[in-house]
């Protein structure tokens, strides 16, 4: 079977002038790959191929090894290429363009905007399209997570308590502001972590990872931060919060607590005026002055 929307594996069964046509394990259905999308080493009749279905602009299925922005049932931020009597096109990195129909903008679109949008496949016409009014296919029902699981985010709008995220192409999340220690753009991907499954569906998210893990991941980005400022941070544990996260990303609390690790693994030592990388000789000496 082959799914428009999807990445498919299908095998190569015949050469043409326009390309090489591909087929599905029960050979029940042809698609066309153009000769622009045939690898550089070729393709050799019977050899399989990881390719991109859709329908090009004649409306014939099509396929492709370019990698779109979005594929069906996902959610991506994309912007407007163009808008006429039937509806807004978007770029998804594909020579046809996506289509939003009017009845599935929140409002006009415009030229050049960016846009929250859903891929879902059209029943009536059998094409692929775009939707901005993506809040719809977001499920609240059988929330199939557990509290603390890593999951993939998509950045979505800010709110008066922090931002909105689309979880794992599925879910709505949130994290909150005082919990927010980077920047972020509507459409970015990011790893996070369930801290609440909420009663109405919504879910409560960090981007930090929960318990030790946290102060594990943090203690290598402040290690790197110290070797790439010659082993030397101009911060201590009386630092603001507001400077602790502006450099290092993290709440003054996990800054605490991954400076208190580092210092007990005996990887830095901590001075009036800052942070200091221990040196191998330096670690040496102290545990030769313990024996």
């Amino acid at each position: 079977m082959i799914t428009l929307g999807k990445f498919n594996r299908l095998r190569a069964v015949r050469q043409t002038d326009n390309g090489i046509y591909l087929t599905d394990r029960e050979g029940t259905r042809e698609v066309l790959l153009p000769n622009k999308f045939i690898p550089e080493e070729g393709l050799e009749e019977g050899q399989y191929l990881r390719v991109f279905i859709f329908k090009d602009s004649e409306d014939r299925i099509t396929a492709t090894t370019t990698e779109p922005r979005i594929k069906l049932d996902e959610f991506a931020c994309l912007q407007v290429r163009e808008v006429n009597n039937v509806g807004a096109f978007l770029d998804w990195g594909l020579e046809k363009d996506l289509m939003v129909p009017f009845k599935e903008q929140p409002g006009r679109m415009s030229v050049g905007g960016w846009y929250m949008v859903h891929l879902f496949l059209d029943e009536k016409t059998e094409r692929l399209v775009a939707s901005g009014r993506y809040q719809k296919f977001l499920e609240k029902e059988d929330i199939d997570l557990k509290q603390g699981q890593a999951v993939d985010l998509i950045i979505d709008d800010p709110t008066d308590l922090g931002v909105n995220v689309i979880v794992n192409h599925r879910y709505r999340g949130l994290v909150y502001e005082n919990e927010l220690f980077e920047r972020v753009e509507r459409g970015d991907e990011r790893k996070g972590f369930v801290k609440t499954i909420r009663p109405d569906g919504k879910l409560d998210i960090s981007l930090q990872r929960p318990g030790y893990g946290k102060v594990e991941t943090y203690s290598q980005k402040l290690l790197a931060k110290l070797m790439a400022n010659n082993g030397f941070l101009p911060f201590t544990d009386k630092s603001s919060p507001e400077d602790i996260i502006r450099v290092f990303e993290m709440s003054k609390k996990t800054f605490k607590m991954t400076l208190g690790g580092l210092y007990k693994q005996r990887l830095v030592r901590i001075e009036e005026d800052g942070i200091y990388l221990k040196e191998k000789k330096e670690k040496k000496r102290e545990k030769g002055d313990s024996v």
